[in-house]
């Protein structure tokens, strides 16, 4: 017979209400745990800028030369051989970190608030503050690994995000309004679907169902999906829904219409329509939000968009999607990712590996790489 562990299935005299007890606990040791880890990583965060601000202070007000890097790594390394992080590589990005966020209480606020290794993505792939700010927040919000914020850095998610024609600032109170229209993308990739030009619109809609995995990230935190071809019955006939998600976050039901043409103003009012059958069959009284929909269309001339939202009575938005991967076709499928490459160095993380790697003689470079 299998031992169980829980005392609460092997002790029938327990007292009234120690199950309940048990459980709480249990929670709240979890509950501590992470907190202790989100403490620890904010503590490393911190010690690691102030690491990087000292070398600034001495390079600036001193005169020391980048060689002197390569000597306190290894006298890190040796006063402290079971601690990661000390390499030359690593301490650059210490430098690095601490020039590009001069104000400590942006550090404790956000920066701090994510793992070491996020940030070194965001040091080397964003350059401007406002954008670089917008990924740290939505990596919090979102718990973000590492290779998904490299993904929505590469898709350009921030110049995506909030860009889409609507009419949300007129059919929605705010900041519902607002909520609403930073869920919607322009344009929406979908290159994991691997489909040409020419594709039909069954064929799309078939392909991100067979995909939806990745079509929900895609789409953003919050969506849950409900049906495809969603059937409504209005006025003694038929209707179907393309696509029909609820999202969480919203509070509301999101209609999804798929066109593989480009956007024509009578598709506006049909979804009009749609959204609202939707309102008065499926709508849950105060509990639900207005019903958002989105005509995902192949193309769109913005003027013309505008033009059909505006007098619209339901909350709704016109975007677009992209099939074509940047990635060239020959290419496709056989370049590395992140954790691929981590794997075949032998080691959790590219930066951690470069402690090794550091310590070893390397030929002179013209520029001291970061």
């Amino acid at each position: 017979m299998k031992r169980t562990t829980d005392v609460t299935l092997r002790d029938s005299t327990l007292p009234a209400g120690y199950p309940e007890f048990i459980a709480e606990l249990k929670a709240r040791i979890r509950s501590a745990q992470v907190r202790a880890v989100v403490s620890v990583n904010r503590e490393l965060i911190l010690l690691y800028w102030q690491i990087g601000s000292d070398i600034l202070a001495r390079q600036q007000t001193e005169g020391w030369g980048a060689k002197v890097i390569d000597r306190l790594s290894r006298d890190l390394i040796h006063e402290f051989p079971d601690m990661k992080g000390f390499s030359v590589r690593n301490l650059k990005y210490m430098r690095k970190f601490a020039e590009t966020y001069r104000d400590a209480s942006i550090v404790q606020q956000l920066a701090a608030q994510i793992p070491w290794f996020h940030n070194c993505v965001i040091l080397d792939q964003i350059s401007d503050p406002d954008e670089r700010e917008w990924y740290i927040r939505q990596t919090i919000q979102n718990g973000w690994s590492r290779n998904v914020l490299v993904h929505q850095i590469e898709s350009g998610l921030f110049l995506r995000t909030g860009t889409a024609v609507t009419n949300f600032a007129a059919t929605l109170p705010a900041p519902q309004s607002d909520l609403a229209r930073d869920t919607i993308k322009d344009p929406y990739i979908f290159d994991f679907l691997g489909l040409g030009s020419d594709v039909s619109e069954r064929e799309l809609h078939q392909s991100l169902l067979e995909r939806l995995r990745d079509f929900l990230i895609e789409l953003g935190i919050g969506f849950a999906f409900v049906g495809s071809e969603y059937h409504l019955a209005v006025g003694d006939q038929d209707y179907y829904l393309d696509l029909l998600f609820y999202h969480t976050r919203l509070h509301c039901y999101v209609v999804i219409e798929l066109k593989i043409g480009a956007f024509i103003p009578e598709y506006a009012g049909k979804l009009n329509f749609y959204l609202s059958a939707v309102d008065d069959l499926m709508r849950s009284g105060a509990a639900d939000q207005p019903s958002i929909g989105i005509l995902l269309c192949k193309d769109k001339n913005r003027v013309i968009a505008e033009y059909a939202l505006r007098d619209m009575t339901k909350p709704m938005a016109v975007a677009t999607y992209r099939l074509a991967s940047r990635v060239p076709a020959g290419l496709k499928g056989k370049m590395p990712t992140v954790k691929e490459l981590e794997e075949a160095i032998g080691s959790g993380s590219i930066a951690e590996q470069n402690q090794v790697n550091d310590q070893k003689p390397s030929p002179k470079r013209s520029e001291d790489p970061l």
